[in-house]
Parts: structure tokens; sequence; C-alpha cells
């Protein structure tokens, strides 16, 4: 099925970052990308400027080795603290209610119940994270518990409030990705890339579609590429956060049957609850069997950063077709992303984008950002060598609670654009 390969070291931190080797429930092995960052030369220098400019690179590489396995040793804490974080939160609910008067104890008795039926709830939840971890050896190349327990200083709080509430977001995102009850939601936003596909490759039977090349930068946990992929097409996923790379390796790769875990991704916040039953419903997952794909299956996942993955010389003009799905708004420079997708895709090539633009880092301190508008967006597309042939406003969510009372719709632009010939620049 499907090959899960790291490659890029990342320069930036976002919901996460990436690792090495993932392999997705597949009997055959699958692309993957090259798992260097730089290449060094090995040569002795007479010169020594040279010779000092070769130190001075190895020293950076291996500075970026060890961020990376701090980044990497921070999310698998994040992962484990995962029960204790969430029982004192609920512990807090606990005593707020026994600090009640007797008279307002005694109109919401069920609201006790409520709270120690949600420290069930989490502990459910806790098997599955433990489960995420413990098979994410094959994937990191290393012992996690090693690598937890690794220069670790029990008098520092391991994991901030910000990384679990990237651990709760994961769980909202197995509801997306591999639910019955997140196919609404794929549907808006899948279902037009993938209605797409099919009608630019109609001609094509769909075992004769292995040979197009299809790309899913910001792949999640997967399912986009997935369905890709089980319509023939030969497809490749893309992952710069670790916190999505090795849940969906263990989605991909460790699970044996539909339904086989039970979630509850939503008890973390009592907010906008509409019904206390709804609220702690279990969703099950995954509603498919990622390893059901035919052996013969081109499925593949790159862990690492975009722009520094498909800027390679081996991915010039190499793709038949880039889809991205709420994907262009996480870049600092958004131009360099349109120009990357550009330079990967081959002459006559299709760009399928859907999305808002959410700029993740936007007013985040320390980083960069460029955000413009929609209308800036697609004249620098244009500019850059697109023609965008179709495009229209599609109403999306994402990772919405479909039983709260509050939910965020985005005004997602879909848009279909064929690589042309840049335009030449008028003298």
């Amino acid at each position: 099925m499907a090959d899960t390969t790291a490659s890029a070291s990342r320069k930036k931190r976002d919901s996460s970052s990436s690792p090495s080797d993932m392999k997705t429930g597949s009997k055959e092995d699958m692309r993957a990308c090259d798992h260097d960052s730089s290449v060094h030369n090995q040569n002795e220098h007479e010169d020594d400027s040279n010779s000092t400019k070769n130190d001075i690179d190895q020293d950076t590489d291996e500075q970026h080795v060890q961020e990376e396995r701090d980044h990497l040793r921070n999310v698998l804490l994040s992962f484990t603290y995962y029960r204790r974080h969430s029982l004192v939160r609920n512990q807090r609910r606990r005593r707020d209610y026994q600090a009640l008067p007797q008279q307002h104890k005694r109109l919401v008795p069920d609201l006790l119940e409520k709270i120690d039926r949600v420290d069930r709830c989490i502990e459910a939840n806790m098997e599955f994270v433990r489960d995420v971890v413990q098979e994410c050896e094959a994937f990191i190349g290393m012992d996690p518990v090693q690598l937890m327990t690794e220069g670790y200083d029990q008098r520092d709080p391991p994991v901030t409030p910000g990384d679990m509430d990237k651990v709760r977001s994961t769980f909202r995102q197995f509801v997306r990705d591999w639910s019955v009850e997140g196919k609404k939601e794929r549907d808006a936003a899948y279902r037009p890339i993938l209605d797409t596909l099919k009608a630019l490759y109609k001609d094509v039977p769909v075992e004769e579609r292995r040979n197009i090349n299809v790309l899913v930068p910001g792949a999640g946990l997967g399912r986009l590429a997935f369905e890709i992929a089980q319509n023939g097409f030969a497809c490749q996923g893309n992952e710069f956060s670790f916190f999505m790379l090795i849940c969906s390796h263990f989605i991909l790769n460790r699970v044996s049957h539909v339904a086989q875990y039970s979630i509850y991704p939503y008890i973390h916040s009592f907010s906008n609850v509409r019904d206390t039953e709804h609220h702690l419903k279990p969703i099950k997952v995954p509603d498919v069997l990622p390893s059901d794909l035919p052996p013969s299956a081109d499925f593949s996942m790159a862990a690492g950063d975009f722009v520094e993955i498909y800027s390679r010389e081996s991915q010039i003009e190499s793709w038949d077709v880039i889809a991205t799905c709420f994907f262009i708004d996480t870049a600092k420079n958004i131009v360099e992303y349109l120009e990357t997708i550009y330079n990967a895709l081959k002459f006559g090539g299709t760009w399928i984008n859907i999305g808002p633009l959410l700029y993740h880092f936007e007013d985040m301190p320390g980083e960069s950002s460029i955000e413009l508008s929609l209308d800036q967006v697609k004249r620098v597309a244009r500019e850059i060598g697109f023609e965008i042939k179709e495009e229209r406003t599609v109403p999306t969510t994402y990772t919405t609670y479909n039983d709260s009372m509050l939910k965020y719709l985005y005004e997602s632009e879909f848009w279909v654009a064929t690589k042309v010939q840049k335009k030449q620049n008028s003298k």
C-alpha cells in the first residue's frame, strides 16, 4: 500500500514537524523522497577556506539533526502526557462543582456524573494514544521510550499548553479523515478534487492511471491522498507536522479492521454543547481499512518541508497534478509556495486548489509572514504562468463538531489551473 518516508530537515516549526521512515500497510515498497537535506563534499581540500566551510556545514547539519530529535521528543512527550494533563483539567471542573452551594448542586446532580464519565473517556483516548506512540518506532527509526527519556529533566514541565492543544486537535483530525461522522466535511473539501481528477482523466482506465503522478502537499492524516490512490493514480502525500506524521503512519499501517478504536474527540471543552449524550458519544475509527488498497497501488507519504523537498532538481517538472487542500495559507511566503507548485508540475500539468486564506504565521511572534488577498493570489498565479480555467466558492468546515452551538464556515475558494509557458516580460 503506502510507503512513507521522511526527507528534508525542517527549518520552521508549525503545528509540528516530521521524521524519517514510514510504511503504510502495503505489500510492496513505494516511492520515497531523498532522506538527505544537503550533500557534502567528502573529498579533502587543500584550500583552507573550503575546509573551514565544510566544517561549518557539518556543524550546521548536526545542529539541525539535534533540533529534529528534540522536537520529535517533545511531540512524543505531548502524546504521553495527554492523560495526566486532561485529568488535571477535568479535576478543576470537579472542584468547581464541589464548591457550589448545596442548593445549586441539587439542581445539577448530573453534572458531577458527566465529569466522572469524561474521566473514563480520557482513559479510553489514552489507550488509543498509547498504541499510536508504541507503533511509531518503525517510522521514527528508534525506540520512542528511549527517546522520550533522553536528557529529560523532571524539574521542568515537559510540554506546554500549546502542545496539548495540538494533541487534542489531532483527535478531531481523526474524525475528519477517518470516521463516518467526517464524511460530510470530507465530501465538501475532497470531492471537488476527486471529481476534477476523474474528469481530467475520464478516458484513462483506472488500471492505467498509475502512470499519472499526483502530489498532495499538507496531506495531514492521509485520507485525501489515500482516496486519490484508491482511484488508481500514483499519489504521494507530503506532510511537515510530526503530530500528523506519527498518526498517519499509525492509521495507514497499523490498524487491522474497520472501527477498531473508539475515541472521544469533543470531551475537552464543555462550551456550546447541545446534548450531553452526543457530547460523550464515541467516534469509531477508521471507517475504511487503508490496507484494502490493491497491492499494485502506488501510494506514498514524504515527510518534510514542502518547498525544501519539491524545489530539488529531481522534483522539477515531475508531477502531472498537484492538489492543495487547506494548504497554501500555511506558507510564510505564499509566493514561494506558488513558484514551487509551478516548477514541480509538468508543462500542461494541473493545479487543483481548495481552501481559505487563514494565514498560519500571521501575528506569530518571531515569524515572518506574507499575507495576500485572494485577488492577489490569483494574479500572482497567472503572472507565474498558470491559466485558471475553473473557479468557484465552496462552503466548507474544518474539524467541526457537528452538534456544537458554534461552527465556523469557510467560504473556501476552489480552482483548477493549468501550467502554461511563463509570460515574457515586455521590454
